[in-house]
């Protein structure tokens, strides 16, 4: 993708890092949408639709609908962006002490379930600074090893029943995740889905700079996305689904006609139960599943960083 300068907090408001995020992953998913003849739902299909089909919803045939799916804790267990950095480190592109500062980030923010401002550059910083340089062919090569290394097997069957319902009927479904969008891209053709939208880092001449295009998808930006994507692609907002276990996506999913709160965290399900939108809870230790980190991580601090993250997060309260 062609640059297009970078953006910091403190030259644009957050609002228009968004929309740029936003239709910067619009115009990656579309370039990315899997050919129309290549069939739908290649991985886990025939056990997927088994557990759909209690649900009315999907309408087969309405093309004018699709599905938008979060990525981590919702269709996978933990964060593909730690994942990721673990296949990373296996092939020693960084040191022992960042996959333990990953561990850190990821457990403040599922626990805290709060944006610090600071920490999240932070954590979107020492990313970015592990990939510049590299390739985007390299690191796509990478991805398909890291999925089926540490992804294929923590896809939640439940969820993927429910896009499985999307696509036999006929209709589009595409992952919206604060993940790379080369990563994204991987995990939805994998999966037999339409295609994905996430955070496009900038890239000149096929190598990365180290830079994002405006800010990653999350919270904001993926709804922005979400609407640039349904405006290029003609479709009826009101007739589309979208599924979330995070109250961080409630501007997502509030843009669709069908909302639909996937393991959700303590303020999403209240928000649901408010709005009488509907929950499906597929986990089996909840609270575990809540922290959003592997448990076969293999570092030893991730378990003290995560109590670390308890105690300050009890300490701000």
């Amino acid at each position: 993708m062609a640059a297009l300068g970078w953006l910091t907090p403190r030259r644009r408001p957050a609002t228009a890092r968004s929309v740029l995020a936003g239709e910067a992953a619009a115009e990656a998913a579309r370039k990315s949408t899997l050919p129309d003849d290549q069939p739908p739902g290649t991985e886990q299909g025939t056990t997927a639709r088994a557990e759909a089909e209690e649900a009315p919803f999907p309408v087969v045939g309405d093309e004018r609908a699709a599905a938008f799916f979060d990525l981590d804790n919702t269709v996978m267990q933990g964060a593909a962006i730690f994942h990721f950095g673990r296949g990373l480190y296996k092939r020693k592109f960084f040191q022992r002490r960042e996959l333990t500062r990953f561990a850190w980030q990821q457990a403040w923010f599922r626990l805290a379930g709060v944006e610090d401002p600071e920490h999240m550059q932070d954590a979107r910083d020492s990313a970015l600074s592990i990939v510049k340089g590299h390739r985007v062919s390299e690191l796509m090569s990478i991805g398909e090893e890291i999925y089926d290394e540490y992804m294929a097997d923590r896809i939640w069957p439940g969820t993927r029943a429910l896009a499985q319902a999307h696509l036999d009927a006929g209709q589009r479904v595409w992952l919206v995740t604060a993940a790379p969008v080369e990563t994204a891209t991987i995990i939805a053709r994998r999966l037999g889905l339409t295609g994905a939208l996430g955070t496009v880092a900038e890239s000149v001449g096929g190598v990365y700079t180290g830079r994002l295009v405006g800010e990653p998808l999350h919270g904001p930006a993926k709804a922005e996305a979400v609407r640039a994507l349904a405006a290029a692609e003609g479709l009826d907002l009101d007739r589309c689904a979208a599924y979330s276990d995070s109250h961080n996506d409630i501007p997502m999913l509030s843009l669709v006609g069908h909302p639909y709160a996937i393991n959700p965290d303590a303020k999403l399900r209240k928000h649901a139960r408010a709005l009488d939108w509907r929950l499906r809870d597929y986990r089996t230790g909840r609270k575990a599943a809540k922290v959003g980190i592997p448990a076969a991580a293999g570092v030893g601090a991730i378990a003290g960083g995560t109590a670390a993250a308890v105690a300050l997060h009890r300490r701000r309260r």
